[in-house]
């Protein structure tokens, strides 16, 4: 299972990590996306919005089911990956959901919101 040291990680199993400033990456954990299986399809219709911690910003579309997507903190959506929607290709979160697979690019609206985060160790135990 892979859980990269440089993210910060929610119980409900999305990964935030900073880039540069308050600029982050979000998407969901290698966890999330073996329990849901090959995604099929991925909707955010946030872009521009700021979202509260713990709100819905999209949803992803298994075979098999459909899941909500939370914000593991306050921010305002900058950008949904195309690279994953509508023209893309939905299963770069599954082979590479650190990476290619991310799935919002945000501006967190204060940095301190992370230490209420899961560190990779926490969260390696959250799901064993």
């Amino acid at each position: 299972m892979n859980v990269p040291a440089n993210c910060k990680y929610s119980e409900d199993h999305e990964w935030i990590r900073v880039e540069s400033g308050n600029v982050a990456y979000v998407g969901i954990t290698d966890y999330a996306q073996g329990e849901l299986g090959e995604l099929v399809y991925i909707e955010v219709d946030t872009v521009g919005s700021t979202v509260d911690a713990g709100a819905i910003f999209g949803t992803v579309e298994a075979v098999k089911t459909t899941s909500d997507l939370f914000l593991p903190v306050k921010a305002k959506i900058l950008e949904f990956n195309s690279e994953v929607g509508d023209s893309g290709d939905p299963s770069l979160v599954n082979s590479d959901p650190y990476g290619a697979g991310w799935i919002v690019k945000v501006e967190v609206a204060d940095l301190a919101d992370l230490n209420g985060l899961m560190d990779a160790a926490a969260y390696q135990k959250h799901i064993a």
